[in-house]
């Protein structure tokens, strides 16, 4: 999925040909997530207005880009803010959290029958109109709310909800964390974090009835997202919002909610170790690597190939339309010519082979590695005198990433705009590299602003080798078709890649 996300009021379908279509051809997506709004979509109770829905739709399948729509039902950033006026108009009914001191929250009660029963009524109905009007499957995906959780308090602590904290933790959330049963109350199970956990089950067990509903009717793939919490300093709520599937939660979410095939991750972190490290956590046996909303500056152009090199499925970056709003989230900056041409590169080198791509890393065999911000130099060593202190710093140097292991042999991706010309490394990390095994000696390979070079290994380690052939081309219809052979000085320092989304097929050979 070669994704991106639209701001929040660029979904009508008056203003996409305007706004979202000229943004999405410049920068080669395949797939668009827009949302989809339950104060438009259910004016009154049990009446619904699909007009909206079938614009995009319609609109998506003439621009021959797919959907994944989301759902902005109950959650929408942890408060409640596009459910219909009808239901505003009842807070009683329709009743929101209840903080610790006892004031009310901007977001909404779990523990909440009403809303339950409206929310799955609403996206049921939605759900049926999709399976009716889409049966080419334009709407590939369904995000099932939008970050549901609760901000500035950690849980509901109404009445109804207290008696249930109170009671004992469900038995089948107890057994999928292999607890033993009966084990208590949510304190006497999970001590301090009990107000937490207990706030996710519930939120989990709501969007999970709301998903189980929508998927019996029509059995698109559905996954739920989350703002996330600091993945190196882990703290408590309310620095973070509670409820949602933070990384800590994801088990307990699992086991609430089976209906959802994915829990994925919504990161506008900039700093390169955490945004690594929200990449791992949610790359789980049980659950596969979606990044649904990632900030659109273009240093994070370089994390698609992070996110590939982990088996992802899919990334979209946030705003990537022409509606410029000033309050996009933080790290979501307003849309500028360099965001979409750092996108459109990645975009453009894989669009014609995204099929082919997704077969070969689900088949385990793909690497992909983005560059990292350099090791800050070392403080100057005060016993080794002053003339240390005031030496001049080395010069930067191109990065190495880390040996990619293929079957017989090794590849190296060395960073820097011409890499073996002296030009030294990237002023900044936007380098990447992807590789993928095609056969026992031959690679499809591409980047950025990266030298890919090879070596054999296993029983051919230490043998001579060269590059038998290496063609640059695209993929048409699922074959590779190429345009030139690289010779000579485009292969004597290695594979190199800039600033021009180019695709390789190489075949290498040992003497």
């Amino acid at each position: 999925m070669l994704g991106a996300q639209i701001h929040n009021s660029s979904a009508w379908p008056a203003v996409l040909p305007t706004v979202v279509w000229p943004a999405m051809q410049a920068l080669h997506a395949n797939t668009v997530e827009m949302p989809v709004y339950w104060e438009q979509l259910e004016p009154e109770p049990g009446k619904f207005d699909f007009s909206v829905v079938d614009g995009l739709v319609a609109q998506a399948r003439a621009h021959h880009v797919r959907l994944v729509l989301l759902w902005f039902g109950t959650w929408k950033n942890g408060s409640n803010h596009y459910t219909p006026a009808w239901m505003k108009r009842q807070p009683q009914r329709y009743p929101n959290v209840v903080g610790a001191t006892g004031q009310p929250l901007d977001s909404p009660s779990p523990h909440a029958p009403a809303t339950l029963a409206a929310d799955i009524r609403a996206f049921t109905a939605f759900m049926g109109h999709l399976k009716l009007i889409d049966p080419a499957r334009t709407v590939i995906m369904v995000q099932v709310e939008n970050e549901p959780g609760t901000w500035g308090g950690v849980r509901d602590f109404s009445p109804a909800a207290q008696r249930l904290f109170e009671a004992p933790v469900p038995a089948g959330l107890l057994a999928a964390l292999g607890k033993p049963a009966g084990a208590g109350s949510w304190q006497a199970v999970f001590g301090e974090d009990a107000d937490e956990f207990f706030h996710a089950w519930f939120i989990g067990r709501f969007v999970g009835q709301v998903a189980a509903a929508g998927k019996a009717v029509y059995p698109l793939p559905l996954y739920t997202n989350a703002a996330l919490r600091d993945p190196l300093r882990p703290s408590r709520p309310p620095s973070y919002e509670s409820g949602d599937p933070t990384d800590n939660v994801l088990a307990i979410w699992k086991a609430a909610a089976p209906a959802l095939d994915l829990l994925a991750p919504d990161i506008y972190m900039t700093d390169d170790a955490r945004y690594r490290r929200v990449l791992e956590l949610y790359q789980r046996p049980d659950n596969a690597l979606l990044i649904p909303e990632t900030g659109s500056q273009a240093a994070n152009a370089r994390y698609f190939y992070a996110a590939l090199g982990l088996g992802a499925i899919g990334f979209a970056p946030f705003g990537l339309d022409l509606a410029n709003f000033a309050d996009s989230p933080p790290g979501a900056p307003a849309l500028t010519a360099a965001n979409l041409a750092a996108f459109a590169l990645n975009y453009r080198a894989f669009a014609p082979m995204a099929r082919e791509v997704a077969r070969l890393n689900f088949e385990g065999k793909l690497r992909a590695v983005a560059e990292a911000p350099p090791t800050p130099p070392a403080a100057p060593d005060a016993a080794a005198g002053p003339a240390a202190a005031t030496a001049t710093p080395a010069p930067a140097v191109a990065q190495l990433a880390p040996p990619l292991h293929f079957a017989g042999w090794d590849a190296t991706v060395a960073y820097g705009p011409r890499v073996g010309t002296g030009a030294g490394a990237n002023a900044q990390p936007i380098g990447r590299a992807m590789l993928a095994q095609l056969g026992p000696d031959e690679f499809l390979v591409t980047g950025a602003y990266a030298r890919v070079n090879f070596r054999p290994a296993g029983a051919a380690a230490g043998k001579p080798w060269q590059f038998m052939r290496v063609e640059e081309g695209q993929y048409e219809n699922g074959v590779f078709k190429p345009v030139r052979i690289w010779n000579g000085d485009e292969t004597d320092w290695g594979l190199q890649f800039s600033s021009v989304p180019q695709v390789v097929r190489v075949r290498l050979y040992t003497r």
